[in-house]
Formats: structure tokens, sequence, C-alpha cells
């Protein structure tokens, strides 16, 4: 039939989550599965895109909710209001990615042994911390993410592999930290690489980020080398 798509209710306590999933069901076997962790406004038609996109490629993508069921900001002092508590409280955000996980490997069309993770902007920092819970992950892509390391984990060693693709002139995500980040991955053993794009600042996949001021611009070469890392990358894990 093609391109099918579904929203998956959970709960985190007595907050209301809902995820958007997408799959082809041109075939009956079982597909890996790939989280799409959003940036600071919540689950978005951008997420959702990008699910679908992963959908084309033979995986099922999995839009996953932190906010809440219909929890959205519309500017980005709302998105900061939305983003604060999550970034205060690293312990709830990572709860909060082990639990849309865990819904993704319940679904009857995926292949529960095989799960990566990928995310944009604050969702790039939520996989980088999936990954530093140890969780069973194969590998977690993060795309123009933050950086900052928890407070809550003692250092442990990482079995997922990372991918980091990174705007070298985001003014959110500066040189040292994406050197201390380096530091922190081999330090923990993990398989990683980072792809550092000139020229290039924070939201580069993003068609509607056009602020230089707040350093959020577009950048279509970034972009499509981006994607095509991110292919590379889930065939190799796969």
């Amino acid at each position: 039939m093609g391109i099918q798509t579904k929203t998956v209710e959970y709960k985190d306590g007595d907050t209301v989550l809902e995820a958007y999933m997408a799959w082809d069901d041109s075939g009956s076997d079982v597909r890996p599965g790939v989280l799409i962790s959003h940036a600071w406004a919540g689950r978005s038609a951008f997420e959702e895109s990008k699910a679908v996109q992963l959908a084309e490629l033979g995986y099922a993508g999995f839009a996953l909710d932190l906010y809440g069921k219909g929890v959205r900001g519309t500017n980005p002092d709302e998105n900061a209001a939305l983003m604060k508590p999550h970034l205060d409280d690293r312990a709830m955000l990572q709860r909060r990615m082990k639990l849309a996980l865990e819904q993704l490997r319940k679904q009857k069309e995926v292949d529960a042994g095989r799960i990566a993770a990928m995310g944009f902007c604050f969702g790039g920092l939520c996989v980088l911390d999936l990954a530093r819970t140890g969780a069973d992950v194969l590998g977690v892509a993060s795309f123009h993410g933050l950086f900052g390391k928890p407070g809550n984990l003692d250092s442990r060693s990482m079995s997922a592999k990372v991918l980091v693709m990174h705007g070298w002139d985001d003014p959110m995500a500066t040189p040292d930290q994406l050197l201390a980040l380096a530091e922190e991955l081999s330090a923990a053993g993990a398989d990683w690489q980072i792809h550092g794009y000139g020229n290039t600042v924070h939201a580069f996949t993003n068609p509607m980020a056009n602020d230089p001021v707040h350093g959020t611009v577009y950048n279509a070469d970034a972009d499509r080398r981006s994607w095509q890392n991110l292919q590379l990358f889930l065939a190799e894990i796969f």
C-alpha cells in the first residue's frame, strides 16, 4: 500500500505523550526503528516529515513527544519555557526518552533489536543523553544539537555509536563545547564521528530558519550533506 502513519499515545505518570509514527507497509517484514527527538517547540510537522522520509528509506520513523499531547510552542519565549524544565531536570528528560524508546520497541512493525535515535537542536542534546544513559540503541545522530553534559550521570561506557553534524559557527554550541563533547565521547569509549560544516550556524536543516541575528539560518548544502551522512550511518549500524 505504501507509507502509513499513526499516532501513539503513552504516559509519563499523569502526563499523556503522543508520538507520530510512519512506515512503509509494502512488505510484511519488520524494519529498523528510528526515534526522532524534536526541537524546542515540541513535536511538529518538521519532525513528522522526517519520520515519513525515514519510512521512504525502509525504516520506521517515530517522532517522539517530550512535552505532552498537544503541547507546542509558537514563539521563542514559549519554546524556551517548554524546554527549560527538561534542561533543569535531565533525569526527567532521560526518563521520557527511554519511555519513547520502549514504545517504539513495542510497535509490531518494528524490529526491536535494531533501534537508533536522531534529534534536532534541543533534540540533538536529547539523543546524546539517551546514549549517555547506556540505553540499548545501536546509534544516535545529532543535527545542530546542544552538547551540555548532564550532571546526574556518573562517567560510564557508551555502547551506542554517535554521529554529530554541527554548524561550525553555531553560537549555541561553540568550538570549545564541541571539543569537550569529543573528549567526553572518547573517555566513554564511544565509536564517534563529528562532521563540521563551515560558514554554517544553528538550525541549518530547517527551511524556515532565517534569523542571522540569533544565529539560526537554513543552509541547503549542510542540510543535504547531513542527511546523506545520516543515511550512511543508519546503513552501517543496521
